[in-house]
């Protein structure tokens, strides 16, 4: 994508890694594909190895008080930086790691609305400390490690896009979504045969009966939500006869 193109993106991206080429089909294909063909999105793969020095570019070394794997030096990540910032003071970078803030809709709602994100991708056994002066956030994607942050990005990179308007062409569908403006979790979907194995797709949904449908999804949700994730009830957007009702079905 040309550098007039990426500046009239909706959200600019852009990935440092050791792996760049790991994103190859994910930003071509599919939904995030289009949308970038669309204008919508950019993405700008930055391989951090590319700033270190020395002619094998080594990017990693041993740790200071010993231990086992090996640690991404600062310089070469601070460079890459130094040369990102200068190209868009307004970037935000966001290191991935295991140790930063957990990703749910909220925060993935609030990332949308930044123009250009930076995603930092560590490998081995982490980052030099250092980095972490270096940049404005840090993101987890769960409380579990990974090899590296690349899959992590991907995450990122789908949870935060399809937050942008005309990304997802039904944008209906992303408001109702799981974790969505009322925090609850998406209701059971179902569709052709209506019947598979002695298993039939609830008979309201073929009613025609649009207000019934609505106001059994949305009985669903909660309910699936207080059966699943109760803990999302303390901050879901319910009424006080939606309320009662869920008590009524316990």
């Amino acid at each position: 994508m040309n550098d007039q193109t990426a500046e009239n993106a909706v959200l600019r991206w852009t990935v440092l890694t050791l792996f760049p080429e790991l994103f190859g089909s994910f930003v071509s294909t599919s939904l995030f594909g289009r949308a970038v063909k669309k204008g919508l999105l950019s993405v700008d793969l930055v391989n951090f190895r590319d700033y270190a020095e020395g002619r094998h570019r080594v990017v990693d070394d041993d740790p200071y008080g010993g231990g086992s794997g090996m640690v991404i030096k600062v310089e070469p990540v601070a460079r890459a930086l130094d040369e990102l910032r200068r190209k868009d003071p307004e970037v935000c970078v966001v290191l991935l790691c295991p140790q930063g803030e957990v990703l749910d809709q909220q925060a993935a709602r609030g990332l949308s609305r930044v123009q250009h994100l930076a995603l930092l991708c560590g490998r081995y056994e982490g980052v030099d400390e250092r980095v972490r002066n270096l940049v404005d956030r840090e993101v987890s994607i769960g409380d579990f490690v990974l090899s590296g942050g690349e899959s992590a990005a991907m995450v990122v990179m789908e949870a935060v896009s399809r937050l942008v308007p005309g990304v997802v062409g039904a944008q209906e569908s992303v408001v109702d979504d799981s974790f969505g403006s009322d925090a609850l979790l998406d209701y059971p979907h179902y569709t052709r045969p209506r019947e598979f194995q002695g298993m039939e797709a609830p008979a309201v949904l073929l009613s025609g009966d649009h207000a019934a449908i609505a106001s059994w999804r949305r009985k669903q949700a909660i309910l699936r939500t207080a059966e699943r994730r109760p803990d999302l009830l303390a901050q879901a957007v319910m009424t006080d006869e939606e309320r009662a009702w869920l008590k009524e079905q316990k």
